[in-house]
């Protein structure tokens, strides 16, 4: 169906990184014309435009975004500040967590515990450091590991230089690039990580746009479905937007791996309320979250 260009909305999406197969189904959709079959026009703004002065979070919260990925730690960060903004989930990308801890191949780093008296290269997200430090002690360690803080565009770069010990990676994308290095997932150690990343977006935009956050969804799925059914398509157009650094990244491997948790036609982007839950309680009896949040207040429920 064709929109005439005067009726079309426009709607500012903030990338939570450079873009990368997590990012697939944007791209597609948006290239596609799936959007624009929505009477959507869709403006994707990477965090390299401004060396991430700012997180999607906060683009959101200054007008210069709609929609933004995040983890679940903003939502939480954005509720719990003074003054709270209210930042509101409406998807989630994968249906499980595919993030971890990467060490670098012949470190002698085989388990977290390994990593008492190591160097870590944190993005100074919240509840990183504690989640790292809590990996280590869970297993058997004592969690004295030297964080440091990296320029964020710049820490995995880091790590391939040898700068640093461990960070936090994605499996789909920088475990693509480096398969040599050793991973530890978070549930492997007790910790009930949340999704990330999400789409969210503010309650007060939500209120007004529930339609247009509806079209929106719809050509989203219809994009990431795209990729799972044309691994190879849908790569070359990924490949056209990635930076320099990640060019030689096996992209049709990236997103084999990736579709296995996009989920299907049904099941794509639906939150399941009971990881907030598990994660908002592991935080709160593990004293890195002193604040008691209803978790129906992170997640509004669209259908799509």
């Amino acid at each position: 169906m064709l929109v005439d260009i005067k009726d079309m909305k426009q709607i500012k999406l903030a990338l939570d990184w450079t873009p990368n197969v997590n990012h697939i189904g944007f791209l597609i959709s948006d290239k596609m014309g799936f959007y624009k079959n929505k009477g959507l026009e869709i403006k994707i703004i990477s965090p390299d435009l401004d060396n991430y002065e700012y997180t999607p979070a906060k683009k959101i919260e200054l007008g210069q975004a709609d929609l933004g990925l995040c983890p679940t730690e903003s939502l939480i960060s954005y509720r719990t500040k003074n003054p709270p903004f209210e930042l509101v989930a409406i998807a989630t990308i994968f249906q499980e967590d595919v993030s971890a801890i990467a060490v670098k191949s012949g470190s002698k780093i085989s388990r977290p515990m390994d990593l008492d008296g190591k160097s870590y290269a944190s993005y100074g997200a919240r509840y990183e450091d504690h989640i790292i430090k809590k990996m280590i002690k869970n297993d058997g360690g004592l969690g004295k590991i030297d964080i440091s803080y990296p320029e964020r565009l710049g820490v995995w770069q880091s790590i391939l230089k040898g700068e640093y010990d461990s960070t936090w990676i994605f499996l789909n994308w920088e475990g693509i690039e480096k398969p040599e290095f050793s991973f530890f997932k978070m549930k492997d150690y007790g910790i009930p990580y949340s999704y990330s990343p999400l789409i969210v977006v503010g309650k007060k935009y939500l209120e007004y746009n529930k339609s247009e956050l509806m079209n929106f969804l719809k050509a989203t799925k219809e994009g990431f479905m795209y990729a799972i059914k044309n691994t190879k398509k849908a790569s070359d157009i990924l490949f056209k937007h990635l930076p320099y650094n990640d060019k030689n990244i096996n992209l049709l491997k990236a997103l084999n791996f990736s579709k296995e948790y996009f989920g299907d036609q049904k099941s794509f982007g639906k939150i399941n309320i009971d990881v907030f839950k598990n994660f908002l309680y592991w935080i709160n009896i593990n004293g890195i979250e002193r604040h008691k949040l209803d978790v129906n207040d992170l997640y509004h429920e669209i259908d799509f």
